[in-house]
């Protein structure tokens, strides 16, 4: 395991880790919501490790990266951020790997800086809009309810709606070691992040048509998080698109069916 910093938009610094060799095709994987790197950690540690090079980023106000106060509502910001990963780590080519909220980065990268340095983009259960009436039509109505919940500087109203949010990003329950490791590093964010981040209205509907990297869409048929709505749209809206749906999956294809997500990524890596 490789860590570093990077020093993103506005100064505030980016957490990275990376395992897998150093010559192997980069896979830049961007958490959601309220996540961090650890998310990505069933990939870390399966065979994808052995040929790809795969660097996970903690976003802004998340994970060991910088938690400013007033930095979130720009997309400039976002995409600076991973672009200061891919400059910073000499990425060649790479793979943007968007789940659920990173998605939204990966379009505010895209709307930014463009296509150009990039060999393909996938997006997970992903968003590309927020605070439209695209966007409020995909979220799910359980995830909308959280809301208030997940804002709250009361400690214990607040990890209430976390492990309410957690149990909702998966179709099936969860063993208490998931659970409770993920709730750890949900509760880490502050609540001001979580609030600035629900709070952004940005729309990249009028620029995403014109990426021409090819484009891997995979979202679960019972994403409760994002509906699948939101991906059957992005298949339209993006030029070079392909969509797989995983049936009994929910919001985390990577970790409810991690030995497909893995297959689907080397197919799509490999015919890039």
């Amino acid at each position: 395991m490789r860590t570093r910093t990077v020093s993103g938009g506005d100064g505030v610094e980016i957490y990275v880790e990376e395992r897998g060799p150093a010559d192997g095709r980069p896979l830049l994987l961007i958490h959601g919501f309220s996540q961090c790197r650890l998310a990505w950690t069933p990939q870390f540690e399966s065979e994808l490790a052995d040929d790809f090079r795969l660097v996970a980023m903690d976003l802004r106000g998340h994970g060991a990266s910088g938690t400013p106060r007033d930095a979130y509502a720009d997309s400039r910001l976002w995409a600076d951020d991973v672009r200061a990963v891919i400059d910073g780590l000499a990425l060649d080519d790479p793979v943007l790997v968007g789940w659920s909220y990173g998605g939204l980065v990966v379009s505010d990268y895209l709307a930014t800086h463009g296509d150009g340095a990039l060999g393909g983009v996938v997006l997970v259960g992903a968003i590309t809009e927020k605070g439209t009436s695209d966007a409020d039509r995909f979220a799910g109505e359980e995830f909308v309810a959280l809301g208030p919940g997940l804002e709250s500087t009361d400690a214990e109203r607040s990890v209430a709606a976390l492990d309410s949010f957690v149990r909702l990003c998966v179709e099936h329950d969860l063993d208490d070691a998931a659970r409770y490791r993920a709730l750890g590093y949900n509760a880490a964010v502050p609540p001001h992040v979580r609030a600035a981040l629900q709070g952004r209205t940005v729309d990249h509907e009028a620029t995403l048509p014109d990426v021409e990297t090819p484009v891997l869409l995979i979202h679960g048929e019972e994403d409760a998080v994002v509906g699948p709505a939101a991906a059957r749209k992005h298949v339209e809206l993006f030029r070079n698109a392909t969509l797989e749906t995983y049936p009994e999956v929910g919001h985390s294809p990577f970790f409810e069916a991690p030995e497909r997500f893995e297959a689907d990524l080397r197919t799509f890596v490999a015919g890039l």
